[in-house]
């Protein structure tokens, strides 16, 4: 059991049997009335978010996560592959459960996948991921000047903007929880 008053992001909680991550939280002391926590819960089997409020020192059961280390190995449809590092054992995730993480996904990458009594909830990716560009329009000159940015697909397939200098064929780092561009490779 863990109180309300320590939930944290990324805190996953079990409430009436289904799992939940914390997405954000705010402890509210209003100037009337009792304290709460105001709670944004992202549901891990359908992957709604939504808004819920607790009382303050109310208890939920705190969900015990394992992580294991996996390699991811490839996709076939709406199935993807992992493989245990330790005992090469291989599962499969589909992508409703991954929803937008797919996009982060390179054959061979070394990733946490988490487990709750024994099945898979989904994948812990690294904070950055590099990834190569696949088309973008060539930057016109002089558009410079006002810093301005162009759609870039990479090789997941993921479209992000990108600074005006940024071609065709480049490798570049994109941040997975915003989705992105931080810098070129």
């Amino acid at each position: 059991m863990i109180s309300v008053n320590d939930l944290r992001t990324g805190i996953t909680v079990e409430i009436d049997g289904t799992l939940y991550t914390v997405v954000e939280f705010l402890h509210v002391k209003p100037g009337k009335g009792a304290a709460f926590v105001r709670t944004k819960l992202k549901n891990l089997e359908t992957g709604a978010v939504f808004e819920r409020n607790f009382r303050a020192g109310e208890r939920l059961n705190r969900a015990h996560i394992e992580t294991k280390e996996m390699q991811y190995l490839y996709n076939s449809g709406d199935e993807y592959f992992f493989m245990d590092s330790a005992t090469y054992e291989q599962i499969s995730l589909s992508r409703d459960l991954l929803g937008d993480d797919v996009y982060f996904l390179k054959d061979n990458m070394t990733l946490h996948v988490k487990f709750h009594q024994g099945r898979a909830i989904g994948v812990e990716l690294p904070t950055f991921v590099e990834l190569q560009v696949t088309h973008t329009e060539p930057g016109v000159r002089g558009d410079t000047a006002a810093g301005g940015s162009k759609p870039a697909t990479l090789e997941t397939g993921l479209v992000v903007q990108v600074p005006l200098f940024v071609e065709t064929g480049d490798v570049i780092r994109v941040d997975t929880r915003t989705k992105e561009y931080l810098s070129r490779v």
